[in-house]
């Protein structure tokens, strides 16, 4: 893997930057700048417009950085004085703001580090302090307990000084603080503690797991700490609309009522107020009470309003009692009125204690006494205020039972009451089990979520090759808080930082000790990861964060399998790195000689191995001379640019800038050259979805239904569609992998299918027909059409209109 990582065609001289990319780029910086900014101003929420005014200030900077030279956009270290090793904070599109994450002004917890070592509350003291004995004793104290959080990788560098003082490695040490002086007046290089000093010195963190708890088994990953769910809870507010309903069907449902009531004593249930008639002094005497009681009841409920309208029946009813107390008569306008509003009431829900009445306002008693969602959500932020707060559940059940006597007493909340679902959501969230039960639970719900929790079990699956227990657990958290680092805008095919460059890792590496069981495993983990989006997650492209992911564990167990990720069409310029060459080669070798796959999308896969093969025979060819090395990158260089000039041809473009959709369409033809890392995956890795080939093209079909579907619905179908010839290309790859047998099934089922949406089925139709034509041996035209253009080739990306995008779609 290791080959193809972040591999670039060497060049001789820096190819030149697209001028219309680096125009657009300021005009991009304002747009968001100025989004930034109203939001800034505008939004209701305060929280919202916080963030967003550090936005605002980070494009600010953005843009003054620019211009001042001190920022190079499209870099690698695009920050001019700080090393590429260092966070940056980076905005929305990749650009660096010219700050590093690890600095600011000092956290809490440095701050009462300070106050413990006696030392100004400085980085650089901090820094100095904790490289003499007593600093380094606390160090080697938080190594041990374990019971520390290294969110940005920086943290981790002072405990990498004491690991390798502690193991006797002073030269290393001694070379690691070098590199990281220049920078200990701005960067914070110390974990955050997630337990007191003295709750440290008890125990270590085995010891200390309180009685009864589950431990979670080996594998398992959370999406959400206990900590971070309690704070989510904890955070909940009223939302308005509820409470406006609570108000509505608790009090004034039942005022208006009674109001009803009062009424219908004088007059009848046909409302009919007769001329002449006069009230008697009791229904004015309780008619008087009934609108003061209404003046405290509108000071004490102030959210709903309508009752306070005038033309409601509410409002026709109270103004004309407010008549008749006063002592003026009803004129004949305002009786109509009353009879209309009675009339209307009763009509609408009988009258007031019949059964139909009774049990509508019951049902409505019934949700208005529900407990708020908030105040619930409050009781179990405490029920989780007890356990490891730094770690996953390992059972929610317990946490979500319905409120207890004792918490009645103590809350007010309904002894009995249920949790709502979105408590129970987030309490979920932190549940901690292995990936494939959660996916099947549905609290991971896509594969991009997946990728997110892939770090968890890559981290420790990185971090096995080191046999001490102290650094194998630093190392994990060094790399999970690496995987929270946000990629850079970069060109000419540079590659991303990778955990490997930073010093404190680098100073460690002597002691990874890689075998074949730590290898065996990386696979299988790779393996399982995979497998698991394939058949979860069908019709899927793999996210970049889990394409990465996956590559880091089959570097660690080197195996050669190169994986390809998604590029961004905006900023591409024309050319592909050399795993995308070498992963068309694994392609060619799984569906070379005639598959459907290949067939259907006039791929000449023998033309493809014979060009990987030579670029990358050449390239891993040593030799001895300087003639043959410089031979071997002139010949690789060579294959890359045939390689990127095949993509274009196929697209139907020229190469040199073009526009995003023509770029788009150029790197669709990699992906499909390429089959976007299914080939590898099967030909390398060894995938085998579980239920089958035949069942993952099936669920794929599915995919492409409900996005063509939802494509014909929304306001911006294009985004769909080009998904749904992403899914349509998994269903041709899987079905290329069928039996002879499986594969004529689905061809059968699939018209069926599209035919349970009629939408689907006419917009399909000329897909499916093409489909049809190239499994009975047809092949498409130049164009990607056959049959008198009735038959068509479904891709996703086009310049112009879209074949699956007639009128009337917008």
């Amino acid at each position: 893997m290791n080959t193809h990582a972040d591999q670039q065609p060497p060049t001789s001289t820096p190819p030149t930057v697209p001028a219309a990319l680096l125009a657009a780029s300021p005009g991009y910086v304002r747009q968001q700048l100025a989004r930034a900014f109203a939001t800034a101003l505008g939004h209701p929420d305060p929280a919202t417009r916080q963030r967003a005014g550090e936005r605002a200030r980070g494009w600010r900077d953005v843009l003054a950085g620019t211009a001042s030279g001190t920022l190079r956009i499209g870099s690698r270290t695009p920050v001019v004085e700080l090393p590429a090793w260092v966070t940056p904070d980076v905005l929305h599109g990749g650009f660096a703001t010219g700050s590093a994450r690890a600095g600011g002004p000092l956290r809490e917890f440095e701050r009462e580090a300070a106050h413990h070592a006696g030392v100004p509350a400085e980085r650089a003291a901090l820094f100095a302090h904790h490289l003499t004995e007593p600093g380094l004793a606390d160090l080697w104290e938080l190594l041990d307990s374990g019971r520390y959080e290294v969110s940005l990788p920086e943290e981790a560098a002072l405990l990498t000084v004491a690991w390798l003082v502690r193991a006797g490695e002073t030269d290393a040490a001694v070379e690691l603080v070098d590199a990281l002086r220049p920078f200990a007046d701005r960067l914070r290089f110390l974990p955050r503690p997630t337990e007191p000093r003295s709750a440290r010195r008890r125990a270590r963190r085995d010891a200390e797991r309180p009685t009864g708890l589950p431990v979670p088994e080996a594998g398992a990953v959370h999406r959400s700490t206990v900590e971070q769910a309690r704070a989510s809870l904890a955070a909940r507010t009223p939302k308005r609309a509820v409470e406006e309903q609570r108000e509505a069907l608790g009090v004034w449902r039942p005022f208006a009522d009674e109001l009803l009531v009062h009424w219908l004593e004088f007059t009848g249930p046909e409302g009919v107020v007769r001329p002449g008639a006069a009230p008697e002094e009791a229904w004015l005497a309780r008619g008087r009470a009934l609108l003061d009681r209404y003046e405290r009841l509108l000071a004490a409920h102030p959210l709903t309003g309508r009752h306070r309208k005038p033309g409601s029946n509410e409002g026709i009813l109270r103004g004309a009692l407010a008549e008749l107390v006063s002592g003026r008569a009803l004129d004949a306008r305002r009786a109509g009125l009353v009879r209309v509003a009675v009339t209307g009431m009763v009509r609408k829900r009988g009258l007031p204690g019949s059964a139909r009445h009774t049990a509508l306002r019951e049902g409505q008693a019934a949700r208005a006494a529900l407990p708020a969602h908030h105040a619930v959500a409050h009781l179990v932020a405490e029920r989780l205020a007890g356990l490891p707060q730094e770690s996953g559940l390992v059972d929610a059940a317990p946490f979500v039972v319905p409120v207890t006597a004792a918490e009645e007493g103590r809350t007010g909340l309904p002894a009995g009451a249920e949790v709502p679902p979105s408590v129970r959501r987030v309490v979920d969230g932190a549940r901690s089990a292995p990936l494939g039960v959660l996916v099947a639970a549905g609290i991971v719900p896509s594969a991009e979520a997946m990728a997110e929790l892939v770090p968890q079990l890559v981290a420790a699956e990185r971090a096995a090759v080191y046999r001490d227990p102290a650094l194998r657990v630093l190392m994990a958290a060094n790399y999970r808080a690496f995987r929270n680092r946000r990629s850079l805008l970069l060109l000419h095919l540079a590659r991303q930082v990778a955990p490997e460059e930073l010093p404190w890792v680098r100073a460690v590496r002597g002691y990874a000790d890689g075998d074949a069981t730590t290898r065996g495993s990386a696979v299988a983990a790779a393996r399982t990861l995979a497998e698991t989006a394939v058949e979860h997650f069908p019709g899927t492209l793999l996210p970049n964060p889990l394409v990465r992911e996956l590559g880091a564990l089959l570097g660690a167990s080197g195996l050669d399998a190169p994986l390809t990720e998604e590029l961004a069409a905006d900023i591409f310029m024309g050319r592909f790195s050399g795993k995308f060459l070498a992963s068309a080669g694994i392609a060619a070798e799984l569906l070379g000689g005639g598959s459907l796959y290949e067939r259907y999308y006039g791929i000449d896969y023998a033309e493809l191995s014979a060009l990987a093969g030579a670029a990358g025979g050449v390239s891993t060819a040593g030799g001895s001379g300087g003639t043959g090395r410089r031979g071997a990158r002139g010949d690789h260089r060579d294959a890359l640019a045939e390689f990127a000039l095949l993509c274009h041809a196929r697209a139907g473009r020229t190469p040199g800038y073009d526009s995003v959709a023509g770029n788009g369409m150029v790197i669709e033809q990699a992906q499909i050259l390429t089959t976007h890392n299914l080939a590898t995956l099967v030909r390398r890795v060894g995938i085998a979805p579980e239920p089958g080939w035949a069942e993952a093209a099936r669920r794929c079909f599915g995919t492409v239904c409900r996005l063509t579907e939802r494509a014909g619905r929304g306001p911006y179908p294009l985004t769909g569609l080009k998904d749904a010839a992403y899914a349509w290309r998994q269903m041709l790859f899987h079905l290329s992998l069928c039996e002879r047998s499986e594969r004529a099934e689905v061809l059968a089922w699939l018209p069926a299918e599209a035919a349970r949406r009629p939408l689907v089925a006419s917009r399909l139709a000329p897909a499916l027909l093409g489909l049809r034509h190239v499994a009975e041996g047809g092949l498409f035209d130049a164009d990607g059409t056959a049959r008198s253009g009735r038959a068509r080739r479904l891709t996703g990306w086009s310049v112009a209109g879209h074949w699956l995008r007639p009128a009337p779609w917008k």
